[in-house]
C-alpha cells in the first residue's frame, strides 16, 4: 500500500472518531429528553458496536472502494455539484484550492521535504511509541500482579484470585481464561464480596473487558485527538452506569448495600494511591475519577438509582442503533478521495481555466473585452467581479 493511502487511511480514522464522537454526544442530548435517557446498558451495547465499527471503518472502506464501488459519492463531489449549480458564492479558482488542500497536505506529508513535516513525523512517531510502550508495561503490570496472586475458586473459564497487593477489585481476561482479583480484605466482609464478584462478572456478560482492550490497541494511534478521549470517557461511564444498573435489576440484590459497598471501595482506594498503578486491559469496580472528584461517585449512585426503562423500548433502540451506525459508514464513505477526471470536475477545471484567462487579459487593455464576453456567453456559473 502506497504511503499517500495509509496516510489517507490515518486521517480518515482520526476524523471518523472526532464526527463519530459528535453523533454519539448529539444523540445523547436527545436521547436525554425521552425515556431512554436511563437505558444505560442499551446504550453501552450501542458505544461498544460503535467502537469496533470506527476502528475497523478503514478496511471496511478499502474493500468496499476495491470490490463494490470504486468512486462512491464523497464530500468533494457534492461540493462541486453544489458549486455548479451556483449555490457557493466563492471563485473557482479559491474553490478548487479549498478542495485539493487535503490532497495536497498529504502530497507535502508524505514527500517530507519540509522541515515542519519532518518535525510532524517524528512528533508523531515518538508520541505513538510512547503510548504502545504504556500499553506494554500496563500489560506486564497486570500479568505480573495476576502471578503474584492466588486461586480462591475456579468457575468454568473464569478464575477468581486473591491479591494482598491491591486494595480495588478488578476483571481482565488472558486469550483463554477470564479473572476477577479481588483484594484480601474483601474476605472479613462477606456481603461485600458477593456484590462485588456479582459486579465483576458482570463486566464480561457486557464484553467490556475485549472493549477496554479495543480502546487501549487505539490509543497509540489517537493519542493527539482529543474526541478520541471523550470517546473513552464516554464509554467507560456508560460501562459502570450500565453494570450498576444491571445488577440492581436481580432480585434479591440491596440497593442500599450496593451503595454503601461502592463507597467503602473508593474510601479504601483513596488511602492507598500506588494501587491504581495502571493495569491493562481491566476494569475495576472503582478509579481514580471515584476517588478524585465527589461528583463521578455521586453520579454513579445516581444512575443506580435511576429507574431502567420497561417495554416498549425495543423499536425504539433498535432506530437509533441504525441511524447511528448508518451515519458513521455515511460519513466514513463521504471522506473518501473523489475519481480524478469526473465530468463535474472538468466543468469546474474549464470554469479555473478561464478566470485564468480572464486574469491575464485583464491585465492588458485590448483583450480584456473579449474575455469578458466569453465569461458572460458561456453556460458556466458567473465570476464576481
Amino acid at each position: 500500500m502506497k504511503a499517500d493511502a495509509l496516510l489517507n487511511g490515518y486521517l480518515d480514522l482520526n476524523l471518523l472518531v472526532l464526527a463519530g464522537t459528535l453523533l454519539w454526544l448529539s444523540a445523547r442530548k436527545l436521547l436525554s429528553q425521552t425515556r431512554l435517557s436511563h437505558a444505560y446498558l442499551a446504550q453501552l451495547r450501542l458505544m461498544n458496536m460503535l467502537t469496533l465499527l470506527l476502528a475497523l471503518s478503514p478496511f471496511l472502506m478499502y474493500a468496499f472502494t476495491h470490490f463494490v464501488m470504486a468512486h462512491p459519492p464523497n464530500i468533494s463531489d457534492l461540493l462541486v455539484a453544489q458549486y455548479l449549480q451556483g449555490n457557493v458564492s466563492m471563485s473557482a479558482a479559491s474553490f478548487e484550492t479549498l478542495l485539493g488542500l487535503r490532497e495536497d497536505t498529504v502530497r507535502v506529508l508524505t514527500s517530507q521535504q519540509l522541515l515542519w513535516t519532518q518535525l510532524l513525523a517524528v512528533v508523531l512517531m515518538i508520541g505513538g511509541a510512547i503510548c504502545a510502550l504504556h500499553v506494554a508495561l500496563s500489560v506486564f503490570r497486570l500479568h505480573r500482579a495476576l502471578t503474584r496472586s492466588y486461586q480462591w475458586k475456579h468457575i468454568g473459564k473464569t478464575r477468581i484470585l486473591i491479591s494482598d497487593d491491591t486494595a480495588v477489585a478488578y476483571s481482565t481476561r488472558g486469550i483463554f481464561n477470564r479473572y476477577v482479583v479481588l483484594p484480601t480484605v474483601l474476605l472479613t466482609n462477606p456481603a461485600d464480596l458477593k456484590l462485588t464478584v456479582a459486579h465483576e462478572m458482570q463486566h464480561f456478560r457486557q464484553r467490556d473487558i475485549e472493549c477496554e482492550f479495543l480502546l487501549e490497541m487505539l490509543r497509540p494511534l489517537l493519542f493527539w485527538n482529543p474526541a478520541f478521549y471523550l470517546w473513552r470517557r464516554e464509554v467507560r461511564h456508560l460501562r459502570e452506569f450500565a453494570c450498576d444498573q444491571a445488577l440492581m435489576a436481580r432480585p434479591g440484590l440491596d440497593l442500599r448495600a450496593y451503595c454503601e459497598c461502592l463507597i467503602r471501595a473508593c474510601a479504601l482506594a483513596a488511602q492507598e494511591r500506588l494501587f491504581f498503578t495502571r493495569r491493562s486491559p481491566a476494569v475495576a469496580l472503582v478509579d481514580r475519577r471515584e476517588t478524585r472528584r465527589n461528583s463521578t461517585l455521586q453520579q454513579r449512585i445516581i444512575a443506580v438509582t435511576a429507574q431502567a426503562p420497561h417495554g416498549g423500548t425495543g423499536f425504539g433502540w433498535a432506530l437509533v442503533s441504525g441511524l447511528m451506525i448508518a451515519s458513521v459508514l455515511a460519513t466514513a464513505m463521504l471522506m473518501q478521495r473523489p475519481s480524478d477526471w469526473s465530468h463535474d470536475r472538468l466543468m469546474l477545471s474549464t470554469i479555473v481555466n478561464l478566470e485564468r484567462m480572464a486574469s491575464r487579459n485583464a491585465s492588458s487593455e485590448s483583450p480584456s473585452a473579449s474575455a469578458s464576453a466569453i465569461l458572460q456567453g458561456s453556460f458556466m456559473p458567473r465570476i464576481s467581479q
